[in-house]
């Protein structure tokens, strides 16, 4: 394996499930350390912010420590030009192309101050994300020209994302012995025309300069009943819904409510800003020019719409597949790790005369 395919199994080998990203956060500390310093590398918690700000326009990198829980996969296994291990494609591989460009003396050197922030707690709720209490902490980072998250992308650049938003639809009843079910109302049957009112709705397009995002509301959990032989006298729902950017929260909240309407109550249990499409930047326009790739939506959620609420530009690159993020078969293609590093080495020397000879010489090493 070459070094940079080696950071990656270290770091898959470093388990770091949500709420244990310490052991992983001191294991990256002590690798940059020697070359930033204790005071360029700042400890936040079990996130790291590493490099400096000298003037120079500042491009920052991001990427989250935590996986989701190991599903028989936490050892990395390498085998037909792929490594499978959970985090592998989210986001570990992102996380190994950061490591190598702050160790990169061509980056360190160039023409930008390249900053690099691991955080912790990204698979998890999002009022515990460890990347706020970062970007409070370290506020200059709003300085920021632009900003990359290395979430999986499978090397397309990604603009904005849609938000997230989890609501409890609650279906009261009354409850009753099934054997005289007249004297009661099943909680139940009387979600039954509003839950197929949902089975049958489609995902709704929504273009945002010629982006496509796609609306959609899903059902994702239900629980009501406390016996056989009672009849419901309630039924909670999980409604689960993605928005396109062109909502605020507010505006979403109202949306969601809107299609909620049948039900008795409907609670708010999360949310999670949509991300703004990132217009005429030059920085975002090198990138797309770089990697030779299409400018496309980003359907999920992720961190750029907090960088966004920041008013940093942000988008999503990175080498990992979405498609197996968070299955017990995640694995990412070794090609796209180096791809990454060396499309992301590229826009971050920029100007070197012999830039693009390094670019061809680093995709073609094995």
């Amino acid at each position: 394996m070459n070094p940079l395919h080696e950071t990656l199994a270290e770091l898959v080998s470093i388990h770091s499930v949500t709420g244990n990203e310490g052991r992983l956060c001191t294991a990256v500390a002590e690798r940059l350390l020697p070359i930033w310093t204790m005071q360029h590398v700042t400890r936040i918690g079990n996130a790291l912010v590493v490099g400096q700000q000298t003037g120079r326009p500042l491009i920052s990198l991001f990427g989250h420590f935590d996986t989701v829980p190991i599903q028989d996969n936490g050892e990395p296994i390498v085998e037909n030009g792929r490594m499978a291990g959970v985090g592998t494609a989210d986001m570990k591989s992102g996380l190994a192309v950061m490591i190598h460009l702050l160790e990169d003396d061509a980056v360190r050197s160039g023409p930008y101050d390249v900053v690099a922030v691991f955080y912790d707690k990204e698979e998890g709720p999002a009022d515990e994300n460890g990347l706020e209490e970062v970007l409070d902490k370290a506020s200059w980072l709003a300085d920021s020209e632009f900003a990359i998250v290395l979430e999986p992308t499978d090397l397309g650049v990604e603009l904005g994302c849609n938000g997230a938003m989890n609501a409890d639809v609650i279906f009261d009843g009354k409850a009753a012995h099934s054997a005289r079910p007249w004297l009661g109302q099943n909680a139940v049957t009387k979600a039954g025309a509003w839950l197929a009112a949902m089975h049958e709705r489609q995902p709704e397009l929504v273009d945002i300069d010629g982006l496509e995002f796609h609306e959609v509301f899903s059902v994702t959990q239900a629980h009501g009943g406390i016996a056989n032989n009672v009849l419901p006298s309630s039924l909670r729902i999980n409604l689960n819904y993605r928005f396109p950017p062109i909502y605020s929260i507010e505006q979403a909240e109202r949306r969601l409510h809107e299609i909620a309407a049948g039900a008795d109550r409907v609670v708010i249990q999360d949310r999670a800003p949509a991300g703004a499409v990132v217009q005429d930047n030059p920085h975002l326009d090198r990138l797309v020019a770089i990697a030779g790739a299409e400018r496309s939506a980003k359907q999920g959620w992720t961190d750029v719409a907090r960088l966004a609420m920041r008013g940093i530009d942000a988008i999503n690159y990175g080498p990992g597949d979405p498609g197996l993020a968070h299955q017990a078969a995640e694995s990412v293609p070794l090609a796209n790790v180096d791809k990454a590093y060396a499309v992301l080495r590229e826009l971050l020397v920029d100007g070197a005369e012999d830039s693009s000879k390094e670019l061809a010489d680093l995709l073609g090493d094995d």
